[in-house]
């Protein structure tokens, strides 16, 4: 079985990622997550936190010699400002006389209100510092070691920034005339240059009305085998899982695969993806279009999965909404705490690594194996049986 955990708060020492169920037999090195760790760090909007933290994650357990052991893998990654919170944010007891960085003013949109009635606690730093993007860190982490296993299978997950504010890319979802290379150049992650400055104005433009601005950005993932997942059970089911797993990063409130609310305004005539003989295809078969996203019944039909994911503006803002005190029911202004302008761009990054959590997941449980030889046995041999169909 495979899975994964997570521990740390933002401004506390650092985060622990915790991975069980990777095969042994695979490549591992700090240097390939480095280079998500460090994408994620990118993007225009960014707040201070970057320009402080450097994120490596350092392999703890689970790896010999740059190689998976099958055993539980542990990750280390140290956050550099905890530096300057080392009493406030000591696991030990403290003096009363100590600077806690009490945080009483709720923040709408946050986490903080809901989180202090339900853990009963009266400072709402305890439950921000866990609440905070600054975890994604670690899923990043995690995400990053997933895509050497889905590497294997040839699976290649990108993603890209969609729209900003009301700014929005151009509908057309051709997916072969998207220049990634140009997109991991682009601080907001596009390919289209004229997109590309109307995308940095809409955030300056938020920087200086003191507020802040979501969008949209989309996850894809390519050369994804049919039979991912299951239609047998409702939690077995691929889509559900991937739409858990972006509802699950900070500040989404909306998931599409495909294109899902554009097809509810059209006829099912123009909306299913019809299926034609293609001997060229592993699967004999090929879908003329890609409405459905990748994902029929929950389960992967051997088409490119594609997901878009709704964002919203970020909580914390220079110019705070009205509020209220946590203890003392004080009508106040919302605490500001250092910030994004946006977070579109980045979340890309952290949205690949959900889907390659889950996408490993699926593999996993479909081809099994200790070994990664194993699994890929058990793959070649699973792709081998798609011949027995269209040609009786």
């Amino acid at each position: 079985m495979f899975r994964f955990l997570t521990a740390g708060e933002s401004h506390g020492p650092g985060l622990t990622i915790v991975l069980e169920g990777i095969p042994a037999g695979v490549t591992i090195t700090e240097d390939n997550i480095k280079v998500d760790l460090q994408r994620r760090q990118k993007g225009f909007g960014r707040g201070g936190r970057m320009k402080i933290e450097k994120d490596h994650a350092i392999i703890k357990s689970g790896v010999r010699h740059g190689i998976s052991l099958g055993s539980p893998i542990s990750l280390w990654i140290e956050n550099k400002d905890y530096s300057n919170w080392l009493e406030a944010m000591s696991p030990y007891p403290v003096d009363d006389s100590v600077d806690k960085k009490a945080f009483t003013k709720i923040v709408p949109g946050h986490a903080d209100f809901a989180g202090a009635l339900k853990y009963k606690q009266h400072d709402l730093r305890n439950v921000l510092e866990r609440a905070s993007a600054r975890e994604t860190t670690a899923r990043v982490a995690a995400g990053s070691l997933c895509k050497s296993i889905l590497a294997l299978l040839g699976i290649e997950i990108r993603s890209r920034v969609i729209s900003i504010g009301e700014v929005n890319s151009p509908s057309d979802n051709d997916l072969s005339k998207v220049n990634w290379d140009l997109v991991e150049d682009s601080e907001v992650r596009t390919d289209l240059k004229n997109i590309e400055q109307k995308f940095i104005e809409t955030i300056k433009l938020a920087k200086k009305n003191r507020t802040t601005t979501g969008g949209v950005f989309q996850v894809v993932a390519f050369n994804v085998p049919v039979g991912l997942g299951s239609f047998s059970q409702w939690d077995r089911k691929l889509d559900g899982k991937i739409a858990q797993a972006m509802m699950s990063i900070n500040a989404v409130k909306g998931v599409e695969i495909g294109n899902g609310f554009a097809n509810t305004k059209k006829p099912g005539n123009e909306v299913h993806d019809v299926v034609v003989p293609d001997k060229k295809d592993i699967r004999n078969f090929r879908h003329i279009s890609n409405h459905a996203g990748g994902l029929e019944g929950g389960v992967t039909n051997g088409e490119s999965i594609i997901i878009n994911v709704a964002i919203k503006p970020i909580a914390t803002m220079t110019n705070p909404l009205p509020s209220v005190d946590i203890n003392t029911g004080e009508i106040v202004e919302a605490q500001y705490n250092r910030s994004d302008i946006c977070q579109v761009p980045p979340a890309c990054v952290i949205g690949e690594a959900m889907l390659a959590l889950v996408l490993a997941e699926a593999v996993l449980e479909k081809f099994g194996g200790d070994h990664i030889d194993e699994m890929m046995t058990n793959f070649s041999n699973y792709q081998k049986t798609h011949k027995e169909f269209g040609t009786s």
